[in-house]
Parts: C-alpha cells; structure tokens; sequence
C-alpha cells in the first residue's frame, strides 16, 4: 500500500503542493484531476522521489520512500514513472526499447514478454523501427510498454493518452486498465480527460491550487459536486437557482446541472434564449443566454438562433443534487 502523509512542496514559501494525504491498495486505479497547475505532475514526482517534499511523508507498504535529498538516482525498482516527454531512446527499435530493462539471461522470456506488450499497445506492426521515426502518439504507446515491461508493484502516469488518436484512445485504455487490473498493479493517472478519471478509476483525487479538495469514487463526484469547479472538470455546467426550476424554493439555492439534464419542453416557465448550436455528433450543444447569463443544453437537432425555447429538469435530480 502506498501511504501520502501531509506532504507539501513548494519554493520560497510558495507551495505548490499543500498537507496533501491519501492512501493506494494493492490494485487500485487512482486517477488525478484538475486545472493546469494545479500540482499534479508535482505530486506523481514528489512520490517518484524526483522531487523532495518540504513537510510530510510517503511510504510503500513499511518502506519510506525518499526524494533527492537522499538518492542520487530517482525511483525504486518496484515503481515506474510514465513522464509528459516520454524518455526514450530515439536510436533504437521499438522492441529493443521495450526490453530495454529486462534481462538478457532469459532471452526467450524477453521475447515473449515484449511481444505480449507490443500487442497490448498495439505496437506490433512496429516492433522493427526505430522510435525516432514514430509520431508522438506511437512514440506515447512505446513509452507506456516500456514502464510495464519489468511489471512494477506501483505505477505513476502523466497524462500518458494525451498524444494518442481518439480512435485509438479508448480501445488503448481499455487494454491497458484491464492489464493492470489483471496483473494487481497499483496505478496514479494524473489527467485532464474525464474519461480517464469517470471509466477506469476506482478513485478520483481532485486538485485545486495545490490543496486536495475532494476523494471519492468517480460516480459520487460526478452525480454530486461539492462545487462548480469539480463538476467543471468533467464537461460544461450550469449553476441555475432551483427555484427557477421548482416554484416556492428558496431563490437563495442553486444547482449544478449538465447540458444532458436541461430537456427541452413545452410547458416550463424556465424560457431562455438560443444563441448557437455546435454538433456533436449525436446531439447538439446549445448555447443559450438567460437574463444575460450563459447556459447549455443539449437538443437532438440544430435551434435558431434567438429563438425562445422552455427548458425543464427532472425534480428528483434537483432534490437528489442539492439534498
């Protein structure tokens, strides 16, 4: 188990880390989330040992694991780190850099092992070129086989889709959590993507300034945000006086609603204003303004523009999200 303790970083008293604590099991997906900045690439090397913190400690199972200020060389051998520019070696082949860490007294096992991982990554097609000639999403997929090739105890991932096509992505990350999963590999993701931190996490960490602001299953804080910042992170949000969608209610109170609950209807006296329609495949994204306020929903068509529609939401979730 991996145990954050109070930790902290920062230069000359500006943290950008602060009294951070959270605990890893065996096998579980923890994913990381929030604004640029706000300290998720720190935490992941504060935890690799390429960073030393200010206050606090960070321990594998009774191991305390120490920064820089102790080891020359960063990280243990049951931990990889996956960084944002890759690490690898441009002038050799794809499955030389995968197996570039495993042993040669077994070259049979190396093989088989690098072979299993090229395929996992989808790799195989280009297992005889040389890294400098892949694009940065293949390069991206050798970087992640090459972490997993000694199978680490504990693994630590920096944005590690954000090269990779959308077509590939999801097939990718399917792939490679349930790898994990198989295997009873710990897992940090540090992501922007929603979908990294709503499909596979078991966990979601959620980041703002530096300070932990929420941990929870990803399903808890997606249906009930504290805030509009941790509902902002998975795709737009309205914050709505509940009493402009339930009469009586208190005018004081607000709720937070994605696009996909605002339902289009004929019969609500919650009437905003259409300003544009952006197609997203199987719906559209409307943007509308209500009492100069901006606002999204999602229709099945394109609307005219500054036309007045009605829009309403199911009671029951008002109730539920604010209760």
């Amino acid at each position: 188990m991996l145990s954050v303790n109070n930790i902290s970083f920062g230069y000359n008293d500006q943290f950008t880390i602060k009294d951070i604590s959270f605990s890893v099991e065996k096998g579980q997906n923890i994913s990381v989330i929030g604004a640029s900045g706000c300290g998720k690439s720190t935490l992941l090397k504060l935890i690799y040992g390429l960073l030393h913190p200010n206050k606090g400690t960070i321990y594998w199972n009774d191991q305390k694991l120490l920064g820089p200020n102790y080891h020359l060389i960063p990280g243990e051998s049951f931990m990889k780190y996956l960084s944002q520019d890759f690490d690898l070696m441009p002038y050799i082949t794809v499955e030389e850099n995968v197996g570039a860490f495993l042993s040669n007294f077994y070259p049979e096992k190396k093989m088989e092992r690098t072979r299993e991982l090229l395929e996992i990554l989808e790799l195989t097609p280009f297992a005889r070129t040389k890294t400098r000639y892949l694009s940065g999403g293949q390069q991206q997929r050798v970087a992640l086989a090459r972490v997993l090739a000694v199978e680490p105890e504990i693994l630590l991932l920096d944005e590690p889709f954000s090269h990779i096509d959308n077509f590939r992505k999801n097939a990718l990350r399917r792939n490679l959590f349930s790898f994990l999963k198989k295997k009873g590999i710990s897992c940090i993701v540090a992501t922007h993507d929603s979908t990294d931190a709503l499909s596979f996490a078991d966990e979601t960490i959620v980041l703002r300034e530096g300070n932990m602001i929420a941990k929870d299953k990803p399903v808890n804080l997606y249906q009930k945000p504290d805030n509009r910042y941790i509902a902002s992170l998975f795709g737009e949000v309205n914050e709505i006086a509940v009493s402009l969608l339930i009469p009586f209610e208190d005018p004081g109170k607000k709720v937070l609603l994605y696009p996909h609950e605002l339902k289009y209807t004929m019969e609500s006296d919650f009437k905003v204003t259409v300003k544009k329609s952006y197609f997203k495949g199987s719906r559209f994204l409307i943007k509308a303004a209500y009492e100069h306020k901006v606002l999204f929903f999602e229709h099945p068509t394109a609307l005219n523009e500054n036309d007045t529609v009605s829009l309403k939401v199911s009671e029951n979730l008002i109730r539920n999200r604010i209760a």
